[in-house]
């Protein structure tokens, strides 16, 4: 199963939370799509989503397209909106729509998704992008709410939930990280969007 993560350079994703390094600091920004490092930096930040569907992509297509060109694609088909300081999104309904109709893949929007569910999905060959708090890459004790950030689950066993996280650290918190199921209710906020490799069109 492919990697990507949200930046460019997966090797320095903890400077850049940190904040000891800047993301238009990275070597490897043209790679994105975006026309400067400042449009790569503004962007990097949002493109959890774009990591999920390069991975996706990558999977069932053989290509991961530059993420800030996703991104650009997912504005006008209504699955972002851009501000001057700000983007809103990754909106679930619109993204899955561009999913099905750019990509021609199975893509379900899911505002309700238990955790209970996924094992199934995931045996059966879908993948699910899942909205959990940033900070699972830690698996913090107190995370301060759900949501805000997008995983692509992967797998699953009987103890864990295995995802790459797009910003996770390169410690193992990024490829096939394990989330203990009991620990994932402090950071998922129970929906997402179903991938496959084909189905209906909308």
């Amino acid at each position: 199963m492919p990697y990507y993560a949200q930046w460019e350079s997966p090797g320095l994703v903890p400077g850049i939370i940190a904040g000891t390094l800047s993301a238009a600091d990275d070597p490897l920004w043209q790679k994105s799509g975006a026309a400067s490092p400042e449009e790569y930096a503004f962007w990097s930040w949002r493109l959890c989503g774009m990591a999920c569907l390069r991975m996706a992509l990558d999977h069932w297509r053989g290509t991961a397209p530059p993420a800030v060109t996703l991104a650009e694609e997912c504005v006008e088909a209504g699955a972002y909106v851009r501000h001057p300081d700000r983007v809103d999104g990754l909106i679930y309904a619109p993204f899955a729509d561009y999913a099905r109709r750019r990509w021609e893949l199975f893509a379900e929007s899911r505002p309700r998704l238990p955790a209970e569910e996924l094992p199934g999905h995931l045996a059966a060959g879908r993948l699910a992008m899942l909205s959990v708090h940033p900070s699972l890459r830690t698996l913090d004790p107190r995370p301060p709410h759900r949501g805000g950030h997008l995983v692509l689950a992967v797998g699953a066993t009987p103890d864990h939930l295995l995802v790459h996280n797009p910003s996770g650290f390169p410690d193992g918190s990024q490829r096939f990280a394990e989330v203990p199921w009991g620990d994932l209710g402090r950071f998922y906020a129970g929906r997402g969007v179903l991938l496959g490799p084909g189905g209906p069109r909308s």
